[in-house]
């Protein structure tokens, strides 16, 4: 009877190299790809617009949105004085937002009274001026069209793209994005102010500017460029009858500390808000959505509630009429039944309406739907990541070899050593927030973990003294180390793909554990292509290591035999 030939582990190791560094990159581009071309499930499936409001409380609303100003910033009478000076006779709140927290869903997000989710803005910015993508859920424009008023638009080039189709009747648009370019845009509104206009959209840029290219809100001319934006505030203002007009300033987001947004950090998902002038009840409100603008909005000029919009009617600062609350309420009521049809029937999941406030009980029966499907889909990847993860480290427990624990060492080496860079040194957080963009995602990762997979090498090689074992010791010790390292790297790849899925499909991923999901993959990638080379080195070193000892040291020390 033939022996059966043993398992060759090493050459499964070795050619398993390749094909995980193949498939961890399709998996990272087209993640990163699948994420920028999420579309709602209300895509092509909004829900019909209903009657508007009529008996406007204001002759204009004139929309002042200042891009990235942190609500902590807004709050300083030395950086901004005429904002805090405005506080005093406004209606004033803490605005809470959802991630992703880039401007471009966060702008949809305001205009439409829809979260993201359902929006169906780009997730992330759209990546050039030819690529963004128009509304397709109802708006304030959109609704100001159909009630017969007349809308304008300063700001930046992409609000052009985005509300091509929402009945904006005049716009200035600019690619700038520095004070410069905000004086064009205020310029350009200022006609508007005065003419026969009822919605308007200022959008003020520098402070967002400040955040990405002059060292974010840490640095001076943060403050520097929020004190400009408030001059621009106070102009704007001054032009107005607040009698007659009302003003709502807002942010689309904030910033982390050395500048950048785009994530779940909390302070990028806090905003300020002010309404004041026609119509509105001054004082301090507390907390807000920053879905609840688009809403109040209508009710403000009379238009009908954006049918996408899941978000409260900010009635308690609003100067209501006894028969204005009850209409508004049914027609909110009209609103939510024709949202929560629309999107069960998207998502083929449905959930029980509970009793109270219409749009809180309609929102969390929408959530629980969402919640349903989502849940059903983790089941299996729950499981078969669970295997996934426990299965290598049991195996390995099983065996109980003591060499496993240098391997073990070189490959936390290689994780401090990559994190250390990244959090302690750089000081970027684990979101989107500290993404300069996907190249620099790329190339950073890739110089980081070649510098830190090396080092873990070099501890894991000299605290086993592979070098000395020969060529194929070494090299098994290498390719040993590796894949300690690429299971290490697997775990929070493996957390993403259950929570998330294997890549963004009908809803929005959990955006902290898709992150650092992506982060392993492209590591896991990096550590692959670097483990054949260092399974090469390893090879000669030993193979050299091995012929210096033979033929310098053991000739010079050890005395040749003789015969008796």
């Amino acid at each position: 009877m033939k022996r059966r030939k043993p398992i060759n582990w090493f050459l499964i190791g070795l050619l398993g190299l390749p094909l995980l560094a193949v498939g961890a990159f399709f998996w990272a581009t087209n993640l990163m790809a699948d994420a920028q071309a999420y579309r709602s499930p209300l895509a092509g499936k909004s829900p019909a617009p209903g009657e508007a409001l009529g008996s406007p409380l204001a002759r204009r609303v004139v929309i002042v949105l200042i891009d990235a100003l942190r609500y902590d910033t807004a709050l300083k009478p030395e950086v901004m004085p005429f904002l805090n000076d405005l506080r005093t006779r406004a209606a004033t709140a803490t605005m809470h937002s959802h991630p992703p927290s880039f401007s471009a869903p966060s702008w949809n997000t305001i205009l439409t009274g829809a979260w993201p989710e359902i929006n169906d803005s780009q997730p992330f910015n759209p990546p050039d001026f030819d690529h963004v993508r128009p509304f397709t859920q109802d708006d304030i424009f959109a609704a100001a069209e159909r009630a017969g008023l007349r809308a304008a638009v300063s700001g930046y080039a992409w609000f052009e793209g985005m509300l091509l189709n929402s009945g904006v009747d005049a716009g200035f648009y600019t690619r700038g994005e520095d004070a410069a370019a905000d004086r064009l845009v205020v310029d350009a509104a200022m006609p508007w102010l005065t003419e026969d206009y009822q919605l308007i959209l200022i959008h003020i840029d520098q402070v967002d500017y400040a955040g990405h290219h002059e060292g974010g809100p840490r640095d001076p001319r943060w403050d520097a460029a929020a004190r400009r934006a408030d001059a621009l505030l106070s102009e704007i203002v001054s032009h107005l009858d607040l009698e007659q007009d009302t003003v709502i300033l807002l942010s689309d987001h904030g910033q982390i500390a050395r500048g950048g947004h785009g994530g779940p950090d909390p302070v990028t998902l806090v905003e300020p808000f002010v309404l004041v002038g026609a119509g509105v009840f001054p004082g301090n409100y507390g907390d807000i959505n920053m879905v609840d603008v688009a809403p109040t909005v209508s009710i403000l000029l009379g238009t009908s509630i954006p049918a996408s919009s899941q978000g409260h009617a900010l009635t308690d600062m609003l100067t209501l009429s006894p028969e204005q609350e009850p209409a508004i309420q049914e027609a909110l009521k009209v609103q939510q039944d024709q949202l929560f049809a629309a999107y069960t029937t998207a998502i083929q999941s449905s959930a029980i309406m509970g009793s109270g406030e219409v749009v809180s009980a309609t929102q969390s029966a929408m959530e629980q739907a969402r919640l349903a499907r989502l849940g059903r889909e983790r089941v299996w990847r729950n499981v078969l990541a669970a295997f996934l993860a426990f299965t290598p480290a049991y195996l390995l427990y099983l065996r109980k070899d003591k060499k496993a624990l240098w391997l073990a060492a070189g490959a936390l080496c290689y994780l401090v050593i990559f994190n250390f860079r990244y959090a302690i040194l750089d000081g970027r957080t684990y979101s989107l927030a500290s993404v300069e963009g996907e190249t620099w995602l790329i190339v950073y990762t890739a110089t980081t973990a070649a510098i830190g997979v090396i080092l873990g090498w070099f501890i894991a090689m000299i605290g086993l003294r592979a070098f000395r074992q020969g060529a194929r010791k070494a090299a098994g010790v290498s390719l040993g180390y590796v894949w300690f390292t690429i299971y290490l790297l697997s775990l929070p790849a493996l957390l993403s793909f259950a929570l998330n899925g294997v890549t963004v499909t009908w809803t929005l991923p959990e955006f902290y554990t898709l992150y650092i999901g992506l982060l392993s993959i492209i590591q896991s990638l990096i550590v692959a292509a670097m483990g054949l080379l260092l399974v090469g080195v390893s090879a000669s070193v030993g193979q050299i290591y091995r012929f210096v000892l033979r033929r310098f040291v053991l000739r010079r020390f050890v005395p040749p035999e003789t015969n008796d």
